[in-house]
């Protein structure tokens, strides 16, 4: 990711939730006309990888 892009995640993140939001809608309008290719399945596991291992560690913090 270029500095450019860590930035902008950085400004992001310091936001309040209520603006996080509004970015996040205006986001998302703008990339739902986006012609992404389709994911490969090794794509997809390795997302659904990530997503796990972070959930196990997020309930591992609640006991």
């Amino acid at each position: 990711m270029t500095a450019l892009g860590e930035e902008l995640l950085s400004t992001f993140d310091s936001l309040s939730e209520p603006e996080r939001l509004e970015i996040v809608l205006e986001i998302l309008k703008r990339v739902i006309h986006l012609d992404f290719p389709p994911l490969s399945d090794e794509d997809l596991v390795w997302n659904a990888e990530e997503l796990f291992l972070e959930l196990d560690k997020q309930e591992s913090g609640y006991k």
